[in-house]
């Protein structure tokens, strides 16, 4: 009888665990974003290498404390893709992260496959947006815009122990 129950002691302490884990993973720590309205999707300027606030709507994202890069954003534009490329940046190897299932506004998957058939194109948002890491804009063909942010080449390697690159800026203490 004791056997019993410890074994089901074992069970239901494996099974709250598990759903406690899946909780924390995929819903605590990430908090909803207030949008400003005016400043929250910026991309880098060919001209000036900074970034600048575009034309949006219907702005919605997510964002946690607890890594650098879980930060995720959908919202519309009326601004064309030739536009776009002819006056900012625009940034190779972007690589949209998986959001969390319940912010169904960004399929990394089917993102991924428009920026690989061309019918998205990603802009650097902000480069070293915290040391290392990148945001990137993507926007497709029909004005729809993705947010994300993504390890830059200086990340992947201080990120790993080794020492920056020679062109990657000095990182900062503790990295």
């Amino acid at each position: 009888m004791i056997g019993k129950l410890l074994a089901g002691f074992i069970v239901v302490t494996a099974l709250v665990a598990g759903v406690a884990m899946y909780y924390l993973q995929v819903y605590a720590y990430y908090d909803e974003v207030a949008a400003s309205g005016t400043d929250d999707v910026r991309i880098t300027s060919l001209v000036t290498g900074l970034p600048e606030p575009i034309l949006y709507a219907d702005f919605e994202a997510i964002d946690s404390n607890s890594s650098p890069i879980r930060y995720r954003a959908c919202f519309t534009t009326q601004m064309s893709q030739a536009m776009l490329t002819e006056t900012y940046e625009a940034y190779d190897g972007a690589e949209p992260l998986v959001a969390p299932g319940w912010f169904d506004c960004f399929d990394a998957k089917a993102l991924g496959a428009q920026l690989e058939n061309g019918t998205a194109l990603a802009f650097a948002g902000q480069r070293n947006i915290q040391y290392g890491v990148d945001r990137v804009v993507a926007v497709t063909q029909d004005g729809r815009g993705y947010v994300w942010h993504q390890i830059n080449h200086c990340g992947a390697v201080v990120f790993d122990g080794e020492p920056a690159p020679a062109d990657c800026p000095t990182p900062p203490e503790g990295y």
